[in-house]
């Protein structure tokens, strides 16, 4: 049984970056957050149906950031331990093939439903499914290309509402020895964070491992793996496999048992969290008020859905953000999802007149104070909600 305990208020496409001309037509949903008592899983209240959100428009690119760049290539030679004779490969949800492009043409397949990005796969020289993963697009591909050694989705499983559909096609697909690797954000460092803006249309479930090993559990899988990675804010990078066939790990069990210390298992958790949720609007608010009665200038660094979910709960529009700026050139030039703050090239917007930048991007936020050191020696500063409102 599903119970409610945090409500986001009405929430736009995360990604869905807009001309003026659009605002009429944007499509708005109620985000609320619950906790599923049966398998613990933290799911919305409402799906957003997948193709209003991943289509040929989608903006989000892996490959823009270098920490995301060095991550895949990193894992890719985890898994690639030049086999012989070469695993047979897929991956779910290949976006622009940040991680893809490391693997051999010929034995690699990728599925991703975003057109733009699947024909961006097809032209490095992978064979693409432009289509949602289900378990008739599996029976397809096991029926034309063949079982797989390797089955592997980074930031992408959360992203699909129906995880007994999803788990079953990957138990159908995988072959009986193959291992199953996905990465998504991991629930505890969401609560230890209190990185509520983790939650928003794309991301249907915030994982525990407690949840997954429930529902892989019932549809024939089980994981024998948890590496806890740092990427995205905090993730768990799951190695999952067909039930009796691989060895369980400690790591597994200790996942789990740090978990429930958390409380991740308890609906009276996320009653808590919801409080410091609310706690965290108010202190952001207070704080961009505060800098804007000083007469500072406040911009925010990254167009990233997690700020479309900040922005649009706590009601921060153009008055108390200036703009936006973002590298990826889908995003500039429109207005952000709800609140409707400009969005601009650093090159254009972030220079000597900025006092603040809003870390919309705050999972990057060593990368980015790498990068922007010279913003930071000139007296200027970052603002973050994470754990805690603050200058950082």
């Amino acid at each position: 049984m599903k119970k409610k305990f945090l409500d986001l208020g009405k929430q736009p496409i995360a990604n869905g970056f807009l001309y003026k001309d659009q605002i009429q037509n944007e499509y708005f949903f109620n985000l609320g957050v619950a906790f599923d008592e049966e398998t613990k899983l933290v799911t919305q209240t409402e799906y957003v149906d997948p193709p209003l959100m991943f289509n040929d428009d989608y903006v989000y690119r892996g490959s823009m950031s270098q920490t995301m760049r060095e991550h895949f290539k990193k894992l890719s030679n985890l898994l690639w331990k030049n086999e012989n004779p070469m695993p047979k490969v897929l991956e779910i949800g290949s976006n622009d093939g940040v991680f893809i492009k490391h693997w051999p043409t010929d034995s690699t397949v990728a599925v991703e439903p975003c057109g733009n990005f699947a024909k961006e796969t097809r032209e490095l020289g992978y064979k693409t499914y432009s289509e949602f993963w289900d378990t008739e697009l599996a029976k397809e591909i096991k029926l034309t290309d063949g079982e797989r050694d390797i089955i592997f989705a980074a930031n992408c499983i959360c992203h699909i509402p129906d995880l007994d559909e999803t788990f079953k096609g990957i138990n159908l697909l995988l072959k009986d020895e193959g291992v199953f690797v996905f990465e998504d954000p991991s629930l505890a460092e969401v609560i230890n964070n209190n990185s509520y803006d983790q939650i928003y249309d794309e991301h249907p479930h915030v994982f525990s491992v407690i949840a997954l090993d429930n529902l892989l559990n019932r549809n024939g899988l089980e994981i024998v793996k948890v590496e806890n990675l740092s990427v995205h804010g905090g993730s768990n990078r799951i190695y999952a496999m067909k039930k009796g066939v691989g060895d369980v790990e400690e790591s597994v069990e200790q996942n789990k048992i740090y978990e429930r210390i958390l409380g991740l298992d308890k609906l009276e958790t996320f009653v808590r969290f919801a409080e410091k949720v609310n706690q965290s609007k108010s202190d952001l608010l207070r704080l961009l008020k505060k800098c804007k009665q000083e007469g500072k200038k406040v911009i925010s660094y990254g167009a990233s859905s997690k700020s479309t979910t900040i922005f649009n709960y706590c009601g921060i529009g153009p008055d108390l953000i200036s703009y936006i700026t973002d590298t990826t050139p889908e995003k500039q030039g429109k207005l952000s999802p709800g609140m409707h703050i400009p969005v601009m090239s650093p090159e254009q917007g972030f220079n000597e007149t900025v006092d603040y930048a809003y870390l919309g991007a705050w999972n990057f936020i060593q990368e980015i104070k790498n990068k922007e050191k010279d913003f930071v020696n000139g007296g200027g500063k970052f603002i973050s909600h994470v754990p805690l409102v603050k200058f950082v």
